[in-house]
C-alpha cells in the first residue's frame, strides 16, 4: 500500500515540478505533495547556506531554523551526503529536538555537481515509521528534484 502512494505520488511530483527550475518553488510543491498525500507529521526542506542548514519550505509545526554540519539527523545526513534513517529519535547522538512530538525520522540528502545542497527531512509522531521503501521512494523523488533544477 505505501508503496502504491508513493508511485502515484511520483507521477503527480514530476508533473508539479516539470519545466520549473526554481529551487524553492519545487521545494514547496514537492513537501506539499508528501506532506498531504502521506500524512507525514513534518515535511520540508533544509538548504545549505554557507556552514548551516537553514530551513526552507516545509509543511508542519514550527521548526528549527538553523542546524550546523555534523548535528542532529539533518546535519549528519549532509555531513555523511547519505540517506539517514532514525527509528526513534531519543535513541540518536546529538538529536536536536525542535518538538518532543517527533519520534522517528528520515532525512535524504539532495546534491548539485556532486556537493549537498539541501535536505529532505521528514518526522513522525511515531516510532520506526520509515523503512526501505520510504527510503527508495524518496530517494527517488529527491534525484527527479536535482534533475529539474540543474
Amino acid at each position: 500500500m505505501k508503496a502504491e502512494k508513493y508511485k502515484s505520488l511520483l507521477a503527480q511530483i514530476g508533473a508539479l515540478i516539470e519545466g520549473e527550475t526554481d529551487l524553492i518553488a519545487v521545494m514547496s510543491n514537492v513537501a506539499a505533495a508528501l506532506h498531504q498525500e502521506m500524512g507525514f507529521w513534518w515535511t520540508g526542506f533544509y538548504r545549505v547556506v554557507g556552514d548551516q542548514l537553514v530551513l526552507g519550505p516545509f509543511q508542519g509545526p514550527v521548526a528549527c531554523m538553523h542546524i550546523a554540519k555534523g548535528r542532529g539527523v539533518c546535519g549528519t545526513a549532509w555531513q555523511r551526503g547519505e540517506t539517514v534513517v532514525v527509528a526513534d529519535v531519543e535513541q540518536f547522538p546529538g538529536h536536536i529536538a525542535c518538538s518532543s512530538e517527533s519520534r522517528s525520522e528520515i532525512v535524504v540528502p539532495l546534491f548539485d555537481a556532486g556537493r549537498v545542497i539541501a535536505v529532505l527531512d521528514i518526522d513522525s509522531e511515531r516510532l520506526a515509521a520509515f523503512d526501505d521503501t520510504d527510503r527508495h521512494y524518496l530517494e527517488q523523488i529527491c534525484r527527479m528534484i536535482e534533475q529539474n533544477i540543474s
